[in-house]
């Protein structure tokens, strides 16, 4: 019998109202999310990853708006859920980290202090249990000599260990469902690695489930089981991760893989193939594969109306008019 999931999107609409028009940053977005999974979401700056998730907690700018068939946790409707219950799920629910952890902290107030705040705001309880609770997560999170880091601020602390602040405030509550919004930007590559173990290691000891938002493929591929490739707004491939980033079907998810860099014996492997054009403006017209413009296999039919979900195995989809045996880029011939 299938695990129910714990997080379901269907056919999510995000739209702003601005003075030159209408945007539409996010179009028919859904994915679900199962227990003790990691789903990834990757893709361009722009393609809408982050605005996704932020559409699903309500955290939307007030000149937005939200449509969807439904977003529920667990047996909650997030749709209808007002704002008091919906700040309880966030730190009980679905706690999130985010991408720049200097900027999300408040520079005047000591470590513990942040802390202790989530912990009071939401669970209330005795200073002295805050306390307790601040210092065991950042046990937990690996920084070492927890009791005086409490006292510090975080201007004193490096960009890894303002991560793993970030990290032990998002567990404070216990959540279950962890949402980290490019987690390892603008680290060293060495953070990084130990920013992912620590994930992973959480993620195997409290049981939660992960949307791991990121650009960087080699990010996604190491935590996720499943993926979510997201271009113009869309999810154009879905499906188990290491199925897709093997044999991505979508030419968007080749191109992206074609970016990354790769050595062997020593050797980068190949040249870099950097994927040509710009992502288009989300506004007016919007018929068509989005992707046409930059795509090595475009026909008339691209164009003309919107590419369906394609089956490519269990639970792996992708939004293309052809399949990869039907492509061949005209400029090097072979299969786009």
């Amino acid at each position: 019998m299938s695990i129910p999931p714990i997080l379901l999107v269907e056919d999510l609409h995000v739209m702003f109202n601005l003075a030159g028009g209408a945007v539409h940053p996010v179009r028919g977005v859904s994915f679900e999310l199962r227990p003790g999974e990691t789903l990834g979401v990757a893709g361009e700056s722009g393609s809408g990853k982050s605005l996704s998730l932020m559409a699903v907690l309500g955290l939307l700018p007030r000149h937005a708006t939200r449509e969807a068939a439904t977003i529920r946790y667990g047996d909650q409707d997030l749709i209808r859920t007002n704002a008091r219950e919906m700040r309880k799920i966030m730190a009980t629910g679905i706690a999130t980290i985010f991408q720049d952890p200097m900027t999300s902290l408040n520079p005047v107030l000591s470590i513990g202090s942040l802390l202790e705040e989530v912990y009071l705001c939401h669970l209330g309880g005795t200073r002295v249990a805050a306390r307790e609770r601040a210092e065991e997560m950042l046990e937990r999170v690996q920084i070492p000599n927890a009791s005086s880091r409490l006292n510090q601020f975080p201007h004193e602390l490096s960009g890894g260990q303002r991560q793993r602040v970030m990290i032990a405030m998002a567990l404070m509550c216990n959540p279950k469902i962890l949402i980290a919004d490019e987690p390892t930007t603008a680290l060293d590559v060495t953070v990084q690695a130990g920013i992912l173990d620590l994930l992973e290691q959480l993620q195997q000891d409290l049981g939660l489930a992960v949307v791991l938002v990121s650009h960087d493929l080699g990010v996604i591929s190491r935590l996720s089981h499943r993926v979510a490739v997201m271009y113009c707004g869309q999810v154009i491939e879905t499906g188990p991760a290491k199925t897709v980033l093997k044999d991505p079907h979508h030419p968007y998810t080749r191109a992206l893989m074609q970016c990354i860099p790769g050595l062997r014996n020593g050797r980068r492997s190949a040249r870099l193939s950097p994927i040509p054009g710009q992502v288009p403006v989300m506004s007016g017209d919007l018929t068509g594969c989005q992707f046409r413009d930059r795509c090595s296999f475009t026909q008339a039919m691209c164009s003309e109306r919107d590419p369906s979900p394609r089956q490519a195995g269990t639970g792996w989809t992708y939004r293309c008019h052809f399949n990869p045996a039907d492509r061949l880029d005209s400029r090097k011939g072979v299969p786009a």
